[in-house]
């Protein structure tokens, strides 16, 4: 690799970890060529993107953003064979490496940055299988919000049934009284 194509390299990876707030760092040195392609499949079909890319590159375009951003926590787990997975959905690359592993030992979970908080270490996948996407929230949400009106709501119509009953009762005996 020449050193325009490390550098066009380093600035394709900082534009890219600017735009996304969630990756993972995975090893998936031991798979064969057949298993890392089907794992391919599996995150394309996720809208995930997989990138194979040497540790030193990696850590240049990490080192050029922000404090704020906390990538520091990374570099400890760029060491061996990494690939990183791109994606819009925290929980997603999480989900397909926890089935992907029902049939292969690897790839084992480096690492995961989700927005800022970074998750190291394999033992967190099944954490970051739980985290809620912003749709999942979104839902939550709405229907958290739906909930008292649609109670207003019941309680009117029923509330509503009643109260007129009761008047026609009321009219209806006092038209009687009256006679």
């Amino acid at each position: 690799m020449t050193k325009a194509e490390k550098t066009a390299t380093i600035e394709a990876l900082k534009e890219k970890f600017e735009e996304t707030s969630f990756f993972y760092l995975t090893d998936s040195s031991t798979l064969t060529v057949e298993q890392v392609n089907n794992f391919r499949r599996k995150c394309f079909e996720a809208d995930i993107q997989m990138k194979v890319i040497k540790n030193t590159l990696i850590k240049k375009a990490l080192e050029t953003a922000p404090e704020d951003k906390n990538y520091e926590a990374l570099y400890e787990s760029l060491k061996g064979q990494t690939a990183i997975l791109f994606t819009t959905t925290a929980n997603a690359p999480a989900k397909v490496l926890k089935e992907f592993r029902k049939e292969n030992e690897k790839p084992v979970l480096k690492a995961a940055y989700i927005d800022t908080a970074v998750y190291v270490g394999d033992d967190q996948l099944e954490s970051l299988t739980k985290l809620k996407s912003k749709e999942d929230l979104i839902g939550e949400v709405i229907t958290l919000l739906q909930s008292p009106a649609k109670n207003v709501i019941s309680s009117l119509q029923s509330g509503g049934a009643t109260l007129s009953g009761l008047l026609k009762a009321l009219e209806e005996r006092a038209g009687g009284a009256t006679e």
